[in-house]
């Protein structure tokens, strides 16, 4: 360490004598260059770090080996062109090459006129909002001007591009100079889209304004801000918002200076805002760390008498570092260590490739100009290293273009970068999510929270005991606790102005809970708030926690008297008709198939074995009471004997059965429940009609759907509530209950609501589908930090139940006397035919099978009399067909007898067919 203090003396003592001698100097060693550094008082880190890289650059033997660099610096007034302009010849004349700074702009201009004219590369380290591509009025010749701090219009694109992916589209832009407008201009083009709102505000010098502004700010609901300021003053400007408690989480800071890490941002670190700034020096970098640890160890070192960071007494240079605690470079600085490297590596690659003239005479009056400065300006322009300040590489007209931004955010450990932007991938967010939400919680954790509430059952029950002291509970009390116990926040509830849920009118002004959140008074909104578009465009909201819908509340409608004829009501009208037609009809069958089979013609007087005359004992008449007795579960004295009506007989039993059975059942249900009937079955009912009226609460998302709705329906029955005297609108929903009961009103509210009171009332129903569908949210103020987090928690009680939980408890369980029995819960409805229509098809199946039974007897009995007789069976079956289709007089008929006399299988007298034979007389009856 201390041969290298030797080596500063020796090289200071040489300086010193190039200094002393005159240009002669110049021509005895024609490998020496002169440059020259112009720095402003206040520039004084800028002019450390270039005598310091300019010793580096000297000591080097793989740069400038074989060329020896005589600087000097000379002190300038800012912005003072005349003094400027004369040191500046004064010392092209003494032999300089290249120029450096100054730093004040209009000193600068001047300076890179006469090194354009002059040929002389002039490198600059400050920020400069002159147009490098027209600075020139030819725009072919070269600008003999490079400046290494970033281009403004593409640091611009990048301040823009940030608020871009933030998706601003309302912010507040602070400056203090002219030179700030310039630094934001595509900032301030996003003014030109309609849907982004952007305030502009000049502040002074005078800290005791900023409270002031600040306070405006708050009040005009300004949370998005931009602050363009020099570096020293953003402290005072965050210490000023501080008092007026402008630090919160609420608020987002962004700062346009690159050295936003130099301030001390300790106090601020845990007030909870969003500050965030620029970077162009990654202290993280391998490069930067190295310089740095130099810079620091020659403060610091016994050794290190001669070195520019030291004065003459071993004291560090108070200028060099901002804070005294960080051992970072104010940018500027970063830039003229770059700048004398990028000057050095130009000059030892042009040395290779050519022999250069350093000895050639220069003066600001001739007309003569550096041969080699614009070799030497060329090829610094096709540079690309590293440097202190990331890749530097210049455009076509020697622009800093192309270079790369950390992105930085405060937390509790200080400013750390959260990404990068560069002019190719802009904006590129690198934190992770994880960490981002573990942030949250950590700021949540033992932070009080205030809630804006509504009183309302069951959402929120304010209780007072005896010595006065108010405590809430209810569903979303219950809710609260259960997400405080995941985060671990604290809370304190405040009931909202009125007792209002709020809006936002067109003139953006506000009322109720919105009211407090957009005005920053409350952190959330816990009640049974509905997530609407009008509020999403003023507040935040969590993920729904209920779904619900607008639906309505009525009074249960009187049961009506019961009617003279209900006892016809168990069976639907049509099943009358064809219970009476199929009572037809089967008499009718029983009738004919008794005439057609001959089983059913039997001796009337059984204790007279030989009667001429048999009868048919299921006549016209008789068929029909047969049918009615069975019908009526009372039979009759008649009974069926051949297997066809036995058949048919049973299935008309089978019947009955079934029909009465069900009539029965369905009377006693009948008897038993009362008809209830609503006048209104949905809001169509009630927009066709004027003697009910109906209305919501005066001021909530309910209102909100029908002032708002595009359906001719709901247009038609908003200008009937708004129109109606007196006002059916109500304060809250207890009034709209109690309007329900008093009767000839529906109350139009979130089906939750309506929900809990019929559970409670057992006079009240629900009438009506859903008109809409929507959710219960938990709001909190625009770009709340802790949204993310709660909505998370929010879904976890979804899927484990929790909130169903609590949905049962305080609807179901909670605050109730008993159960309602809702007659119309089950209504009995009357048996129409797809409830008995089977029965029906077997009757019909089993009077067609009995039918064809009794043809086939007719067939057998036929064939069996045609042989007796010796008839053919044609005219024996046409005999008893012209018999059988007699209707009248003809339930009895002659008795068919055999040579000798002969019974039936089934006890019977054999019937005559065609003719009948006695004591040898041919009788044909009638």
């Amino acid at each position: 360490m201390r041969c290298n203090g030797i080596l500063f003396c020796l090289l200071h003592v040489i300086l010193v004598i190039v200094y002393l001698i005159d240009n002669c100097r110049s021509q005895q060693y024609p490998n020496t260059i002169r440059i020259d550094g112009f720095f402003e008082p206040e520039h004084k880190s800028a002019e450390l770090a270039f005598k310091w890289t300019m010793q580096k650059i000297n000591l080097r033997n793989d740069i400038l080996s074989q060329v020896l660099v005589a600087y000097i610096v000379k002190q300038v007034t800012p912005d003072d062109s005349f003094d400027v302009s004369k040191k500046v010849c004064r010392e092209i004349a003494a032999g300089c090459k290249v120029i450096f700074g100054p730093g004040s702009r209009v000193s600068s201009s001047h300076v890179q006129s006469i090194c354009n004219y002059l040929a002389i590369p002039h490198i600059q380290a400050h920020w400069d909002p002159r147009d490098v591509i027209t600075d020139t009025k030819d725009p072919d010749k070269d600008n003999f001007s490079l400046n290494l701090y970033p281009y403004y219009l593409s640091l611009s694109s990048a301040f823009r591009n940030l608020i871009d992916y933030w998706k601003w589209t309302q912010f507040t832009v602070i400056y203090e100079d002219n030179d700030g407008l310039i630094r934001l201009q595509e900032v301030l083009k996003a003014s030109n889209i309609p849907e982004i709102k952007v305030t502009v505000r000049k502040i002074n010098n005078n800290p005791e304004t900023y409270i002031s502004l600040f306070k405006d700010l708050k009040e005009k609901g300004e949370y998005r801000i931009i602050i363009d300021c020099h570096v020293s003053r953003v402290g005072i400007i965050l210490e000023k918002a501080l008092q007026v408690n402008a630090v919160s989480e609420y608020f987002h800071y962004l700062f346009t200076t690159l050295d936003l890490g130099l301030v001390e941002l300790e106090q601020f670190k845990h007030a909870g805002a969003n500050i965030t700034g620029m970077r162009l020096v990654d202290p993280e970098r391998p490069l930067v760390t190295g310089v740095t640890g130099e810079w620091k160890y020659e403060m610091f070192s016994s050794s290190s008498r001669t070195s520019p960071l030291v004065d003459q007494s071993g004291i560090p240079a108070n200028d060099f570092y901002p804070r005294n605690d960080s051992y970072m470079p104010l940018t500027e600085t970063a830039l003229i260590y770059d700048a004398v490297y990028l000057f050095a590596r130009g000059l030892d690659g042009v040395q290779k490739a050519k022999n250069m003239n350093f000895r050639q005479s220069i003066m600001c009056n001739s007309s003569t100009s550096w041969e080699d400065g614009l070799s030497l300006l060329n090829y610094m322009k096709t540079m690309d290293f590293e440097g202190l300040t990331g890749r530097i590489h210049f455009g076509k007209y020697g622009e800093r273009s192309d270079f790369t931004l950390d992105i930085t955010k405060l937390d509790k450990t200080g400013l750390k970068k959260i990404g990068t932007w560069d002019p190719k991938n802009l904006v590129n967010i690198t934190e992770d999510s994880k960490e981002h939400r573990k942030k949250t919680s950590d700021q949540l954790a033992n932070k009080t929270l205030i809630v804006t509430t509504v009183v309302d059952d069951p959402y929120i029950f304010q209780q007072v005991d005896e010595n006065g002291v108010v405590t809430y509970e209810g569903f979303c009390i219950d809710l609260l606790n259960e997400i405080k116990k995941h985060l671990g926040f604290e809370y304190e509830i405040r009931v909202s102005p009125k007792n209002e849920y709020g809006n936002c009118n067109d003139e953006g002004v506000c009322d109720g809970m919105v009211k407090e959140l957009v005005e920053r008074r409350a952190d959330l909104a816990v009640a049974g708030m509905t997530i609407t578009y009008e509020r999403e465009q003023v507040i935040d909201f969590t993920k729904p926690f209920w779904n619900i819908g607008i639906t309505i509340l009525f009074r249960k409608p009187k049961p009506e008297p019961p009617e003279l004829f209900s006892f016809l009501s168990p069976l639907d009208t049509q099943v009358w008709i064809y219970v009476i037609a199929v009572y037809l009809c089967v008499s009718f069958m029983m009738f004919v198939i008794a005439r057609f089979t001959p089983y059913e013609w039997c001796n009337p007087h059984p204790c007279d074995p030989n009667t001429d005359m048999v009868e048919n004992q299921f006549s016209v008449l008789n068929s029909l009471w047969f049918t009615i007795g069975a019908f009526m579960q009372q039979g009759c004295e008649i009974a069926p004997r051949a297997v066809s009506t036995r058949m048919v007989a049973g299935v008309w039993w089978f019947f009955t059965l079934i029909i009465i059975s069900s009539y029965t059942a369905n009377l006693a249900a009948f008897l038993t429940i009362e008809k209830m009937v609503s006048p209104i079955e949905g809001a169509e009912d009630l927009a066709k009609q004027t003697k009910i009226k109906y209305g919501s609460v005066a001021s909530g998302s309910t209102k909100a759907f029908f002032e708002r709705s595009k359906f001719p329906t709901y247009q038609k029955m908003w200008s009937f509530m708004k129109s109606a005297t007196p006002s059916v609108f109500v304060a809250n929903s207890k009034e709209g209950e109690r309007r329900v009961l008093q009767g000839d009103y529906a109350y139009f509210a979130e089906s939750s609501t309506i929900e809990y009171m019929v559970e409670r009332n057992c006079e009240l129903m629900q009438v009506g589908q859903w008109l809409d569908s929507k959710g219960f949210g938990i709001g909190l103020p625009q770009d709340s930090p802790y949204r993310d987090k709660i909505s998370s928690i929010i879904l976890k009680l979804q899927e484990d139940q929790t909130i169903q939980r609590f949905y049962n408890m305080w609807w179901k369980e909670k605050n109730k006397d008993g159960e309602c029995i809702d007659s119309t819960q089950k209504k009995t409805n009357a048996l129409t035919i797809k409830n008995v229509g089977g029965i029906f098809v077997v009757l019909i199946a089993g009077t067609m099978a009995g039918a064809v039974v009794a043809f086939f007897e007719f067939l057998w009995k036929a064939r069996k009399n045609a042989k007796e007789d010796k008839q053919s069976l044609c005219s024996e079956i046409g005999e008893e067909l012209r018999f059988a289709v007699r209707c009248f007089n003809s339930s009895s008929k002659p008795v068919h007898r055999k040579p000798s006399y002969d019974v039936t299988d089934n006890g019977l007298q054999s019937m005559p067919l065609n003719s009948y034979k006695n004591n040898g007389r041919q009788d044909v009856y009638t």
